[in-house]
């Protein structure tokens, strides 16, 4: 069985002060990353019939496969698992558009749903998911009209569809997973308090200290960063309050390490030291990246971290430092 998960980014406008304002292929790596991160609650919240046993991710074999479609594949983000689902192995794609309001959906959708079928040769289910801001005035497609017959006429192909701003985030706050207090951020806030939502996050992470695992923490930290509705300095203060810096405490030591054993981001380094001065601070998040980023190939090496988390981990990260690269001084 396949999987597809097409995500849309959101449009709609909000104060550079409150959130991060990278590129729609970050946002997507984030739901990369999270449902890599969260697999097992993500079928459970979505699917709770459907039981999910033991998988893992085969993104490279597809891609080995498939070395012709490198050019098409270039502008998708796509996870593709072996899971156990209701005690049958089977394979699962999750395929992540970037593009908002794309008409060909349905019809890229079934495109990967046969390339998929030929890999593993095993039924495929297909999902859509869209996290723009957008309201719908109508129900999108949920099929794709691929084939007829004499017998059976039309034939289509059927996709499950779901819509992030469809949940209210008062109602995923109050969840037990973790991912559901995640999504809140995303989902419909309409009478939620984002300061209260963020509240909510770090309770529940505050709890859980002990039991995440470090590429989750690192995960919380670039969600809520880049989904906040708040000022950045009352985030500061909420994140002090549940003393989530030592999260990027650790990250800092590691880009002082790297800075002294390869002698680079020297420009990184004066960022960081007068981070007050205007055009500096974009030297200091740069550092910030390149730490983070070290500090997942360093789980990776020791073992903290699958290939597959790492990879999917490493693509948000890079994403986000070649979109911080781009941006010109004046707009930091």
């Amino acid at each position: 069985m396949c999987l597809y998960g097409n995500f849309v980014p959101g449009s709609r406008t909000i104060d550079k002060s409150m959130t991060n304002n990278s590129n729609p292929k970050t946002h997507d790596s984030l739901f990369k990353w999270l449902i890599s991160a969260f697999t097992q609650e993500f079928f459970a919240h979505y699917f709770p019939h459907v039981k999910i046993g033991k998988y893992r991710f085969i993104d490279k074999e597809f891609i080995s496969k498939y070395e012709a479609l490198k050019e098409s594949l270039k502008g998708d983000l796509f996870l593709i698992l072996e899971v156990e689902i209701n005690g049958v192995l089977q394979e699962v794609a999750i395929q992540i558009e970037h593009q908002s309001q794309r008409k060909d959906i349905a019809e890229r959708l079934f495109e990967y749903l046969c390339y998929v079928w030929l890999l593993k040769k095993k039924p495929v289910w297909s999902i859509v998911i869209y996290t723009d801001d957008a309201v719908w005035r109508k129900p999108v497609t949920d099929e794709f009209y691929y084939a007829f017959s004499a017998k059976q006429t039309q034939q289509y192909f059927h996709f499950d569809v779901i819509k992030i701003k469809n949940e209210k985030s008062s109602d995923l706050i109050k969840q037990h997973s973790l991912l559901c207090k995640l999504l809140a951020l995303k989902a419909n806030d309409t009478g939620s308090n984002p300061e209260t939502l963020i509240y909510e996050i770090y309770q529940a992470v505050d709890q859980l200290k002990g039991k995440l695992e470090d590429d989750r923490l690192l995960l919380i930290n670039q969600w809520v960063d880049s989904y906040k509705k708040i000022p950045v300095q009352r985030f500061k203060q909420i994140k002090q309050e549940f003393n989530m810096e030592y999260i990027e405490a650790t990250i800092t030591e590691h880009i002082r390490n790297q800075a002294f054993r390869e002698g680079e981001a020297k420009g990184e380094a004066r960022g960081e030291a007068r981070g007050e001065v205007r055009g500096e601070a974009k030297g200091e998040a740069k550092g910030t990246l390149k730490g983070q980023l070290l500090l997942c190939q360093q789980l990776y090496q020791q073992g903290l971290l699958s290939e597959d988390k790492y990879k999917s981990m490493a693509e948000s990260l890079n994403q986000q430092l070649r979109a911080l690269q781009r941006s010109k001084p004046g707009n930091d």
